[in-house]
């Protein structure tokens, strides 16, 4: 017990996200005087591992349908359940709910209960040449349908979202059933936006986008409404304490697929997802240290892959085949929990790639603080694209976007008309905090005062950009 502790302490000293965890365990470990088995305690300090890494991005996300959805006090909630919320503008530093949001596109969000019916989801015909997506995600953070511009063109239509267990006739008129692997999910709207004198027109297709419940859509009899559910509060220091808490919670509306079977099974074994948290209280008292260090151990694993996980090349990190569905995961719990903690909700390959870098092509990591920096695209070398590219600038460790004083958040495709190109035609982007002169300020992206994360997300990426044919160029210290 003396060395176990020796390690909550170890914790406690050296991981933030752990602390609050650590200074509860040396409140209850005193008090567990019960024989412990050294075998039992490797045991679930193992399995408190793999729940922290399968767990961590079904925890994140109810999180976020937490704020957006159920607290409706939260500064980030949008509106309630089967209902859409449309903000004709972008995301800003105040918006805080999800790390690495994008700044191109306005949102539109609806929070999906699909318990006692599926959802019917209604898009207007888009005008030629403007990108648009809607993406469903649900609590397993899989992406269980994409349809727009890119994937099934601009024509209108509707689309059914239905729940795991729906087993209905599909009505005349719909185009697409999406089967959800959960009973809440997530449908999210982007709409591009051209540039700020372009916002009125995004808001008129914002409101041409439609979310009904199935029994409206068709005429039918309105089922009777599900079960009350008496959602827990959470927040950034409340899941410290209770991240197995919440885990559980989740897992009651997320019926197990064939390749979870294995892992839920030995989270049941100790009481999660098993209907009876009781037996993991049970278990907590005894093997607190252990689930401590199980939590640590994959919170390492999990940083680990965020940080060397996929491709590399000029500095810049990517993976050409990212977020996906179900099958695409096929029970990689880490590669799912890296994505969710880089950038929860990120788009599918096809429809969006995103590079993103901390470090220059020689390791060193951007300081705003410390350094100038500056991006070249050679003639003709811009990023190759079927509908848009942009570069955002966040804060490194937040992993939130940067207030500046231009309230620029990112350098995109669309503002390229009125960006100053060299002599010869490149073009060069001035990524630091103070303004780089009057002369290059239309291509200047603020840092902050302090480290730095950059993604280039390419909507709908050619092949050369997915097959590592297109030179993503190297990050340049200009001082």
């Amino acid at each position: 017990m003396r060395s176990l502790m020796q390690g909550i302490r170890r914790i406690a000293g050296g991981q933030a996200f752990f602390r609050l965890f650590a200074l509860m365990l040396f409140a209850t470990a005193a008090a567990a005087e019960a024989p412990v088995s050294d075998a039992e305690a490797a045991r679930i300090q193992t399995i408190a591992e793999e729940a922290y890494i399968y767990g961590l991005p079904i925890v994140m996300n109810y999180s976020v349908m937490y704020a957006w959805a159920i607290e409706r006090n939260s500064p980030q909630f949008k509106a309630p359940f089967n209902q859409l919320h449309s903000e004709a503008r972008v995301f800003t530093p105040k918006d805080t709910a999800v790390v690495t949001p994008n700044s191109d596109t306005p949102y539109s969000l609806a929070w999906l209960d699909l318990r006692a019916e599926p959802m019917v989801i209604s898009v207007p015909a888009m005008p030629a040449g403007r990108y648009y997506s809607v993406m469903l995600c649900d609590g397993n953070t899989f992406n269980y349908g994409l349809f727009g511009s890119l994937s099934t063109g601009i024509a209108a239509g509707d689309y059914l979202a239905v729940g795991p267990d729906w087993k209905g006739e599909v009505p005349i008129g719909i185009k697409q059933v999406f089967r959800s692997t959960t009973q809440f999910s997530l449908a999210i709207f982007r709409t591009q936006l051209h540039g700020p004198q372009d916002i009125e027109n995004v808001r008129q297709i914002q409101a041409g986008y439609r979310v009904r419940t199935f029994s409206s859509y068709t005429g039918s009899a309105v089922p009777p409404p599900p079960t009350s559910v008496d959602f827990p509060k959470i927040d950034k220091e409340l899941v410290k304490a209770n991240f197995f808490a919440y885990l559980d919670f989740a897992l009651q509306f997320a019926p197990a697929g064939e390749e979870e079977k294995s892992i839920r099974a030995r989270l049941a074994s100790i009481g999660i997802g098993a209907g009876n948290f009781d037996q993991f209280k049970a278990i907590a008292a005894n093997y607190r240290p252990q689930l401590a260090l199980g939590m640590k151990a994959g919170d390492e694993k999990v940083n680990q892959a965020v940080a060397t996980g996929g491709e590399r090349s000029n500095g810049w990190q990517f993976r050409t085949h990212a977020f996906g569905n179900r099958a695409h995961y096929a029970g990689n719990w880490l590669l799912r929990a890296a994505l969710a903690k880089a950038g929860i909700y990120g788009l599918d390959a096809s429809e969006a790639f995103y590079p993103m870098t901390r470090t220059l092509a020689d390791g060193e990591a951007l300081d705003g603080s410390k350094h100038r920096y500056t991006l070249s695209f050679t003639a003709g070398q811009l990023p190759p694209v079927k509908a848009f590219w942009s570069l955002t600038m966040y804060h490194s460790q937040s992993q939130l976007l940067v207030d500046n004083p231009l309230n620029r958040y990112l350098l995109n495709s669309a503002m390229l008309p009125g960006m100053k190109k060299n002599a010869d035609g490149s073009l060069t982007l001035y990524l630091q905090k103070d303004s780089p002169g009057a002369d290059k300020e239309a291509n200047w992206l603020p840092a902050p005062d302090g480290p730095i994360y950059l993604v280039l997300r390419l909507y709908g990426p050619q092949d050369r950009a997915l097959k590592s044919q297109w030179p993503i160029p190297a990050l340049v210290r200009a001082d």
